[in-house]
C-alpha cells in the first residue's frame, strides 16, 4: 500500500501555480518496483517559457522518459514544477538540460531522456534532446547508444 509519504502537492486544496523556474516543486515517491527496470514517460504538450532576449514566448512539448531506480517523480509536482518555466527566460537547449538535471538530482535514475518539440518562431521549430545513463551501469552505455541514434530516422514536420 502507498503512502503519502513526504508528499505536500499530492491531494492539496490549496495549489500555488508559481510562474518563475523553482525546482523545489519536484516531489518523488519510493519506488515499489526497483528490481524492474521500466519506463516511466510524461508527456507536457502544452509547455511555455520566454526566450531570454525578446520575451516572446515559447511553446512546446515535452518528453520526459527515465527508467526509475528507487524514486519515482509525483506527477502534480512535475506538472507544477513545468508550469514554474512559464515566465523564464531560457534558451530550448538550456531548458531540455535543465529538466534533465533537475530530475536526476530528484531521483538518481537509472536512465532519463528530455526530448523539447518546440513550436516555430521565425520559421524554425527547434527540438533539443538530451539523455543520461548512471555512470558504470548498462544504462550508460544505452544512453550513448540511444544519443547517436537519437534522429536517425527523423520524424515529418510539417504542421508545426
Amino acid at each position: 500500500m502507498r503512502t503519502k509519504e513526504n508528499l505536500t502537492k499530492l491531494g492539496s486544496e490549496h495549489t500555488e501555480y508559481r510562474t518563475e523556474y523553482d525546482p523545489s516543486l519536484l516531489e518523488a515517491f519510493d519506488n515499489l518496483h526497483p528490481e524492474n527496470d521500466y519506463f516511466v514517460k510524461a508527456n507536457c504538450p502544452e509547455f511555455t517559457s520566454l526566450c531570454p532576449i525578446t520575451g516572446q514566448p515559447d511553446y512546446a512539448n515535452i518528453v520526459i522518459s527515465y527508467v526509475p531506480d528507487k524514486k519515482i517523480v509525483e506527477s502534480k509536482s512535475l506538472k507544477l514544477y513545468l508550469f514554474s518555466y512559464r515566465n523564464h527566460g531560457d534558451y530550448h537547449e538550456d531548458v531540455v538540460n535543465t529538466i534533465m538535471k533537475d530530475l536526476i538530482e530528484l531521483l538518481d535514475p537509472r536512465y532519463i531522456e528530455v526530448w523539447g518539440r518546440f513550436l516555430p518562431r521565425g520559421g524554425i521549430s527547434l527540438d533539443p534532446y538530451c539523455n543520461y545513463g548512471k555512470p558504470g551501469t548498462r544504462w550508460e552505455e544505452a544512453a550513448w547508444e540511444r544519443l547517436a541514434r537519437h534522429d536517425m530516422n527523423p520524424e515529418l514536420v510539417n504542421n508545426r
